[in-house]
This record gives C-alpha cells, structure tokens and sequence, in this order.
C-alpha cells in the first residue's frame, strides 16, 4: 500500500511543473462554481430547464473537439502551434471573468444589457476558451519527456505523466472548489469578490505555458477535411443559436451524432466482422451510460430553500467530494483492471441507485424521523457517491482504450471523446424535457413583486423517474451488449 501511495511521488519532475500548472489552473475553473449557482438563483429569471439547455450549448465545443486538435497540430499563430493557443485560452477565461466581474457587481458599464445576455456569453467564451487550453495541454503531455533515454522509459514517463496530469487536475478541482465555496460565503453579499478572485485561474495557465520547456515538434499537414468541415459545422450551430430556430439543440444533436458515428464507422470499416461488432457494443454501453438525465438545477434550489444549505456547506460538500475522488483517482487502478469492466458498470449502477436514495428520503422529510439531520446525510452520502463517480468515468476511458484499433488510435480517441460529450448532450436533452413535464420553480422577485412562486412539489416525481432511467436503462444496455460476452 505505501508503494501504491509513493509511485506517482516517486515518479515527480520538476520539469513537468509547467505542465501541471496548466491542468491545475483547468481544474481551478471550478472556483467560482457555488457563488454563481448561488447568483443565478437570486438573480436570473431561468427555469430548471432553461439551465439545463444552456448546458447543452455549453457542451457544444466539447463535441467539435477535434477541431482545435487539427488546429494545434498544424496551424502555427504567432508563430507558434502550441503555447499560443494557451494563451488564447487565457484570454477568453479573463474577458470572460472581467465580464462576470461586472454584471455580478452591477458595473455600469453593462448596465444597458441584459444580465441574462451577458452571462451566457461569458460562459461560451471561458469554454472555448478551456477547450483549447485542454486540447493543447493534452498534446504537450507528449512532448516534455527526456527523449534521450530507452524507448521502454519513455512509454514508462509518458504513462506517469498522464496519471500526474489527472492528479493535478482532481487536486485544483478539490482545492479550488473547496475554498472558492467558503468564500462565497464570506463575500454572499459582495459576489463579484470571488469573481475577481478567479483571475488567477488564466494567470496559472500563463505562467506554466511561459516556462514549460518542450521537444521541438513539426507542423503536420492540415487535415482539410476534418478542419473545414468541422468549422462548417461550428458555424452551423452558432448559426441555430443564434437565430433561435426551434427544435435547434435536437437538430444539432442529431447531425452531431450522425456526422461521428459516419467517422467512426469509416474509421472501423477494414476491421473484421467480429471486432466490428465488438467495438459497436462497446460504444453503445458508453453512449447510453454517458446519456442518463440528471435531476437539474432544481435539486440545489431545494437544498437551498427548504434545507438550509448555504454558500459555506456546499464547500464542505465540494472539499469532502472532490478529496474522496482523488482519492479513488489514487487508488482505484487495481480494482478496475482485474474485473470485466461490464459487470463493475452494473456494480456501479445499482451502488448510484442506492445512493440516490437519502437525497429521496430527505424529500420526504424520513430524516426528520429518524432524527438525522438533512446536513449530516448529505455530507455522508457526498463521500460515499465520491469515489464510484470517479470509478465509472475512468471504467469509459478504459472502454475506449481497449477497443481502439491499431494504427488509428489518435483519431479513434479524438472521435470517441466527441461521442462521449455528444452523449452528454443527450443527457442534458433529457434533463431539459423533464423539467418540462415536472416543474421545479424557485421564488423569482423582479423590482420588489413575486414574478415566480417557489414551487417543489413536482420535485419528489421528478427525482423518482430520474433515478428509475438511470437504474432500469444502463443495466439493460450493459447486460444485452456487454461485449466480453458476445
């Protein structure tokens, strides 16, 4: 056990300082997370599923990710194809704080716009802007190690770099979330504080682009294809954005699903028949079990309004959570290798069912009666859930990574990672619609009237068929294409 905890330490280089501060300033994003949960509650007149369909947007270049790898790997600007984009990045994420800065403060130099209006475009603009910096800080994982030594040292480094990334990464999660929370709280009558704060999330990317030291790297050749289709198509849906053609988020979804599966599939198309059908029950466990709607924005509104939990207690739910899933993130390599991955996702599966289950009790005020307090359950049940949300995300990476073919790996990561988000979308599609048929509504006050009366009643159904969806759906789909059974 004390070698399993001292391998990533031992395995530590200075020169990947730099690097990890990229990924540890990603990470930070989180930062202001509870204060603007908490600011879009008080102050802007969006529904549950108004949230939930700007998260599909929000995802939207998640899923053309691959174009800024083509970017990166063949475009230089400024005469680089690697740390300008980082910088890019950073200045998407501070013009996107400075404008949070000022409609959180109301700074009258946004005082003509509407509220709702800026903060949907500051928060576009910090997700491209994280993109890119992911995209390239993915890249130069590949290009900080010591090529002078034996080729098996070298798969051995990058191996580790990649685990000492995601350490990176869950510790700014789990740091930055935990203390951005508290001063949430702190500041809950000064938000813009917090906001202004977080300008040292594009700081920390700068700093590490600066100073990390990397192998000199060709331009490859632009891939027309993926790179002009790609922009075509980015442009096709700012386009529906934009010009709010109705049923827009489901046109692009399923163009955005049809145009991957048509790349995957050409991808795989030389392979014999049964790795063909093996692959395609892999990605339909992935997709479905990435696809599962949540609850929404409702839920938190509850804890806020009927619990009690305030800016502070959200902290300590982000601290205890995020510190359990580095945890898991540490530790949990040996037990996902040695068991067949479809039945550790149907383990997976009915362990989240179970652990939905004090959320539900506390709707129907169980706790009360059997004399626990609603904070004590949640914070219990946060460390629980913890470690097997971690699991389950890296069960999917190993899913991908088992069933890539040779010799089109890269592309066939770049492909399924787009899949994976496209399925998000589609859970976020699924979160939308029934927050339409079950209404959650917190109380909206505009100029001093109620515009909006807070109203939970539709959340106790609202929880019950999320939760049946989540449990019922996935086992099914693993169990019918599992395919180390096929």
């Amino acid at each position: 056990m004390l070698d399993l905890f001292l391998t990533p330490i031992r395995a530590f280089r200075m020169r990947y300082i730099p690097l990890l501060l990229i990924y540890f300033s990603y990470g930070s994003g989180v930062f202001t997370a509870i204060a603007e949960n908490f600011w879009v509650k008080d102050t802007l007149d969006m529904t549950a599923a108004d949230l939930a369909e700007l998260g599909i947007w929000l995802g939207v270049p998640w899923t053309v990710k691959m174009i800024f790898g083509q970017m990166v790997d063949s475009i230089n600007i400024f005469g680089s194809n690697r740390k300008s984009y980082v910088y890019i990045g950073a200045v998407l994420i501070t013009v996107s704080s400075l404008l949070m800065i000022a409609v959180v403060g109301d700074y009258a130099i946004v005082e003509n716009y509407p509220k709702k209006t800026i903060y949907i475009f500051a928060s576009v603009i910090a997700v491209v802007g994280f993109v890119m910096q992911d995209v390239v800080a993915d890249t130069m994982t590949t290009e900080v190690i010591d090529k002078t030594q034996s080729q098996e040292k070298i798969n051995q480094e990058l191996a580790t770099i990649q685990v000492l990334a995601r350490l990176s990464l869950g510790f700014a999660i789990f740091i930055t979330g935990w203390i951005g929370g508290e001063l949430a709280d702190v500041f809950q009558d000064n938000r813009e504080v917090v906001f202004k704060i977080a300008l040292f999330v594009p700081l920390l990317s700068i700093l590490g682009v600066t100073l990390v030291k990397l192998n000199p790297v060709p331009v490859s050749p632009v891939n027309k294809h993926i790179l002009y289709g790609g922009l075509l198509f980015a442009v096709f849906v700012v386009s529906m954005g934009y010009n709010d053609v109705p049923y827009s988020q489901e046109i692009v979804f399923i163009i955005s699903l049809s145009v991957v599966l048509y790349f995957l599939s050409d991808l795989i198309n030389d392979l014999d028949a049964n790795t063909i059908r093996h692959i395609k029950m892999a990605m339909i466990i992935i997709f479905v079990y990435r696809a599962m709607p949540s609850v929404g924005a409702g839920l938190s509104w509850w804890q806020i309004d009927v619990l009690g939990f305030d800016e502070s207690f959200f902290a300590k739910l982000s601290a205890i959570g995020g510190g359990i899933a580095l945890a898991g993130m540490w530790f949990s390599a040996k037990f996902i290798i040695k068991r067949d991955i479809a039945e550790v996702l149907i383990f997976l599966t009915i362990v989240g069912t179970l652990l939905s289950m004090p959320i539900v009790a506390m709707y129907y005020d169980i706790h009360t009666m059997l004399g626990f307090d609603a904070r004590t359950v949640a914070l219990v049940d946060t460390a629980m859930a913890s470690p097997f949300d971690y699991i389950a995300q890296v069960l999917m990476l190993t899913l991908v990574a088992i069933y890539a073919p040779e010799g089109k790996k890269g592309t066939w990561f770049a492909l399924m990672a787009t899949l994976m988000n496209i399925a998000l979308s589609a859970g976020g599609l699924l979160t939308k619609y029934l927050n339409k048929v079950f209404v959650v509504s917190r109380e909206v006050v505009t100029d001093g009237v109620v515009t909006t009366a807070q109203n939970y009643t539709e959340l106790g159904s609202l929880l019950w068929v999320v939760i049946i969806v989540g449990f019922v759906v996935p086992i099914v789909t693993i169990i019918k294409y599992n395919p180390n059974k096929a």
